[in-house]
C-alpha cells in the first residue's frame, strides 16, 4: 500500500511538474534559494568512483544542475529537458515507455535508465560508451533522436537567457558560461542523486523501519543463492556487461557497439536493481512490463545466446528456475529497494514544485 501511495503521488508530481515547467520555460522562474546540501557516503556504501575534488558539491553549484536537468532550453526545440526521459518519481527512469521519446516524436531504441547512485559508476549507458559521469548528459543532448542539439547551440542560449550568467557566476565565480561548466553543474546536481534508504539498507543498518517480514526474509536468502552473482549488494549491480539470454540472435548489439569485439556481442551493463518496482518497462528495451514477467524469463524463457553469460547456463540448464513460491518471495523482497525518501526528496525535483518563485521576463 505504501508503494502504492508512492507511485500514486509520483503521479501527481509529475502532472503538476509538466504544467509547471511548462509554463516556466515560457517566464522562466528560477529565483529560488540554494539547498544546503553536501554529499555524503552512506554508511554501508563503497567509497564513490567519482573524484569530487576538482567539483565538490556547492549549493549554488547544485542549483544550477539542478536548474539546468529541468529546463526544455537544452534541446532542439525547446520542448523537452533531462527531466522528460529522467522521472523524479520514476527513480528518474522514464514510467511506461518501452524506449526513450525525443524531439519530433522520435523513438529511440534503448529504454532510459534509471538515475541514482551515479557517483559509483565508471561508466554510463547499456553499453558502457561514456566513461564519466560529467559528459554523460552529451548523449542525449547530442543524439538526433532525443534532444537532437549540439553544445554551441547550447551554449549560446545559456548565455543570451537570464538569470544564467548570474547563477554561473554564483556557482563558478564568474558570468563565463560554457559547456564544461554545464556539465559540472549537472554533475553536482545529479552524483547528489543518492539512494540508500530503503527498507533493506534500514535492515543492513539495523535501523528502526528494517524488519524483515518471513516472505522478505526468505526472499533475501533466494537473492542471495540465484541473483547475487551480477547484482551485488549493496549497489545492487556488479556493473559489468552480460548477455540474459533475451535473443538468440540480438537486433540491438549492445556492448559490441563500443568494444567492436563478436564476444560482447549481446551485452548489456547489469542494472541496479534498487527501486526496481518503480522503474518499469524492464530490460534494455523495455520489452517486460512487470516484475513477473522478468522473473518467468529468467526461469523459463532463457536463450541459448551465443554469448549467454555462463552464471545462467549450469548444469545443462539454462536460466535460473524458481517455482511461483519463489518468485514470490523474490518480488516481495525486490520491493524492500523502494526508497520512498529518495522518491519524494524536494531536492531533486523540479523547482517550481517546491516554491513560489519570482517571475523573470
Amino acid at each position: 500500500m505504501k508503494a502504492k501511495l508512492v507511485v500514486i503521488w509520483g503521479l501527481l508530481v509529475f502532472v503538476i511538474g509538466s504544467t509547471a515547467f511548462n509554463y516556466a520555460s515560457k517566464r522562466r522562474f528560477y529565483n529560488f534559494p540554494a539547498d544546503s546540501i553536501s554529499f555524503k557516503v552512506p554508511s554501508n556504501f563503497p567509497k564513490p568512483v567519482y573524484d569530487f575534488k576538482d567539483n565538490p558539491v556547492t549549493a549554488n553549484g547544485f542549483k544550477l544542475g539542478r536548474i539546468l536537468f529541468y529546463d526544455p532550453l537544452l534541446s532542439k526545440d525547446k520542448s523537452i529537458s533531462c527531466a522528460n526521459c529522467h522521472q523524479s518519481f520514476a527513480a528518474f527512469a522514464n514510467l511506461d515507455h518501452a524506449v526513450s521519446h525525443g524531439t519530433d516524436e522520435c523513438l529511440g531504441t534503448r529504454n532510459a535508465p534509471p538515475l541514482f547512485n551515479l557517483a559509483w559508476q565508471k561508466e554510463f549507458m547499456w553499453d558502457g560508451g561514456v566513461h564519466h559521469i560529467e559528459v554523460s548528459p552529451m548523449n542525449a543532448m547530442t543524439n538526433p533522436c532525443e534532444m537532437a542539439t549540439d553544445l554551441n547551440t547550447i551554449t549560446k542560449r545559456l548565455q543570451q537567457t537570464e538569470p544564467y550568467p548570474a547563477l554561473f557566476k554564483a556557482a563558478f565565480g564568474s558570468t563565463e558560461i560554457n559547456s564544461q561548466r554545464a556539465f559540472r553543474a549537472l554533475a553536482q546536481f545529479t552524483s547528489m542523486l543518492v539512494s540508500a534508504n530503503s527498507k533493506y539498507d534500514k535492515y543492513i543498518r539495523k535501523e528502526a523501519g528494517g524488519d524483515f517480514t518471513a516472505e522478505e526474509t526468505a526472499g533475501y536468502e533466494l537473492f542471495k543463492q540465484k541473483c547475487s552473482t551480477c547484482h551485488q549488494e549493496p549497489l545492487f549491480t556488479d556493473l559489468t556487461y552480460r548477455s540474459n539470454g533475451l535473443d538468440l540472435k540480438p537486433d540491438d548489439i549492445g556492448r559490441d557497439s563500443i568494444t567492436h569485439l563478436e564476444t560482447d556481442r549481446g551485452k548489456f551493463r547489469v542494472p541496479s536493481l534498487r527501486n526496481i518496482e518503480l522503474t518499469k518497462p524492464y530490460m534494455h528495451d523495455g520489452r517486460f512490463s512487470t516484475l513477473k514477467e522478468v522473473l518467468q524469463h529468467y526461469d523459463a524463457g532463457v536463450k541459448p545466446a551465443a554469448n549467454l553469460d555462463p552464471a545462467l547456463h549450469q548444469n545443462n540448464i539454462y536460466g535460473i528456475k524458481l517455482t511461483t513460491v519463489e518468485q514470490r518471495q523474490l518480488t516481495a523482497f525486490l520491493k524492500t529497494l523502494t526508497d520512498p525518501d529518495f522518491i519524494n526528496d524536494k531536492r531533486f525535483q523540479s523547482p517550481e514544485l517546491q516554491t513560489q518563485l519570482k517571475t523573470i521576463h
